[in-house]
């Protein structure tokens, strides 16, 4: 019996969005619906764009009720600016919609916990897309960290830092939008932080300090900021973001036998070296299927036809460890977004 086709809905035309579109349109017994967003005419554009030949055309919903009443939908993706997601997830979770959101998954740690408790009584779907976590490479650097390849980790080192052109309401340094390094890619060396911990040592080992830097904007949000974080145990992280630096954009997992590299853009990383002192460098390659994407859209659609609430490679106790070291970085920092003030 051929496997039903997977109907998505997705909420917030934006950039990253793109990605998700083509990724679900090119996988089998897959395929997007229909698309909502505040712009009704980038709605639109985007619904045309993403219509391809031998499925049905892109819907376009004017709202997201709209779009939860179709009645033809298995999940929705969320990729609207962060300060927005907790509307859009609250909302699927009450009309019982299955939800795959955009990292951080809400930006502080005060929206996330009435979410994740909301969406086990309901018994509905929700992670976050941290798509890095299912990338082909990622799964043989586990292999190598759970073998024991480079023995015990003792420190991880990450950069991902670019120069981004300033442009008025670009979301990324606006306050309003909840911007800032630290939750739009700083996310990515935290959360491979702690996926490399997780993988060496079983499980990733609390926390034991964090010490944060930044350089703000005139609006108060992070244009640059640095961490170094000490776990229980002894392992330690140097963590580097920014939008007005150029760094190498790697991250290197080190250990008392040897050393992994993912020697550039890591959170898109399609190769992977072990080096180890007694023999030659191993090198694993490793493209897309599609864009990337595509592993972590599969993962969510495998779940949701599972009847899960979360998944065992994206858990809500992970989202929750993820947004509660950023809340903690971005008090040490003096980042404070306006939805924020007088409350959580």
């Amino acid at each position: 019996m051929a496997t039903p086709v997977f109907r998505w809905g997705l909420v917030g035309p934006g950039r990253i969005a793109h990605r998700f579109a083509e990724a679900a349109q090119r996988l089998p017994s897959c395929a997007l619906v229909a698309v909502s967003g505040r712009d009704g005419t980038r709605a639109a554009a985007f619904a045309e764009r993403w219509t391809v030949t031998g499925r049905p055309a892109v819907a376009v919903a004017a709202s997201l009720p709209e779009l939860l009443r179709r009645g033809d939908l298995d999940a929705v993706y969320v990729a609207t600016p962060h300060a927005f997601h907790g509307e859009a997830v609250s909302a699927c979770l009450d009309a019982g919609m299955p939800v795959l959101c955009e990292k951080p998954l809400v930006p502080s740690a005060a929206q996330l916990r009435p979410l994740l408790a909301r969406a086990r009584e309901r018994g509905v779907f929700l992670m976050e897309a941290l798509w890095t976590r299912f990338l082909p490479v990622y799964d043989e650097v586990a292999r190598w960290l759970q073998q024991g390849a480079v023995g015990e980790v003792r420190a991880v080192q990450s950069s991902f830092a670019f120069v981004l052109p300033r442009q008025p309401q670009d979301r990324c340094l606006d306050p309003v939008q909840a911007g800032g390094a630290l939750l739009d890619i700083g996310i990515y060396n935290l959360a491979l932080t702690r996926w490399v911990l997780e993988q060496s040592l079983g499980r990733c080992p609390a926390l034991r300090s964090v010490q944060a830097e930044a350089v703000l904007t005139a609006g108060g949000v992070d244009q640059r900021l640095a961490a170094q974080l000490h776990f229980e145990g002894g392992a330690s992280a140097q963590m580097f973001c920014a939008f007005d630096t150029r760094a190498d954009n790697g991250l290197r997992i080190l250990g008392e036998r040897g050393h992994i590299v993912l020697p550039a853009a890591f959170w898109q990383a399609t190769r992977a070296e072990l080096h180890r002192a007694d023999a030659a460098v191993e090198t694993f390659e490793r493209p897309f299927e599609i864009n990337g994407f595509e592993g972590e859209i599969t993962e969510a659609m495998r779940c949701v036809r599972a009847g899960q609430v979360e998944s065992a490679r994206m858990p809500h106790a992970e989202s929750l460890a993820l947004v509660e070291t950023m809340d903690r970085m971005r008090r040490q920092v003096g980042v404070r977004y306006p939805f924020e003030q007088g409350g959580a």
